[in-house]
């Protein structure tokens, strides 16, 4: 019989595929590192858990190989993962990545690349639904036929770390609230407010 932390791992990586091992462990929000590393360990003895890539990323089958857009949107869930249930987060529906439910308001992660565009046209958005995209550069959200719903935007740079830090930008002329997504340390994201795209009727902040 699992634990119950073991049981949310397991799930975590059979739907979304192989995960990082750090990601792994700030997904058990309310474990100790050193817990997480224990759970983790515990798993790989029970042959139900196994290293990718040397090790940095986990995955439920060997040959399992990480889905850089999974990747990207788990990193940005993490940013809200203290306001949302273990079990309250899963694949969403293409073009998007990733659904979360947090404090009764539903988000989805959509990941795009440069000529992708268009993909989103094939958003549905709901009064409950608010969307994060990540993007490639900021500039790309000018590009955007955005969906008449709040929206929130994230670019992501790699500079050779292991941990991307997610800090939040309002770019003058640009509608919404912008992230920076860093390899780097101690910077967190201290407030999630922003809207974008209204045509011409009052909405009220989209996070509450």
């Amino acid at each position: 019989m699992l634990l119950q932390e073991e049981q949310y791992i397991i799930h975590w990586l059979t739907q979304y595929g192989a995960l990082t091992k750090t990601q792994v462990v700030r997904l058990l929000k309310d474990k100790p590192p050193q817990t997480a590393e224990k759970i983790i360990r515990s798993l790989k003895r029970e042959v139900m858990l196994h290293d990718i890539s040397g090790g940095y990323y986990l995955g439920v089958d060997p040959m399992c190989q990480p889905e850089q857009r999974i990747i990207l949107s788990v990193w940005v869930l993490l940013q809200f993962i203290d306001h949302v249930e273990p079990m309250a987060h899963y694949p969403a529906t293409y073009p998007s990545q990733i659904f979360f439910l947090k404090e009764n308001m539903g988000y989805e992660i959509v990941v795009l690349y440069d000529g992708e565009q268009h993909l989103a046209r094939l958003l549905q958005p709901q009064e409950d639904l608010r969307y994060i995209f990540v993007l490639p550069r900021i500039s790309m959200a000018q590009e955007l036929v955005l969906p008449n719903v709040p929206c929130l935007f994230a670019t992501v740079d790699y500079n050779g770390q292991e941990v991307p830090t997610i800090r939040r930008m309002e770019t003058p002329g640009q509608l919404g609230f912008v992230w920076d997504i860093y390899l780097d340390w101690g910077i967190n994201v201290m407030d999630y407010r922003g809207c974008i795209k209204n045509p011409g009727v009052k909405i009220n902040s989209p996070l509450g």
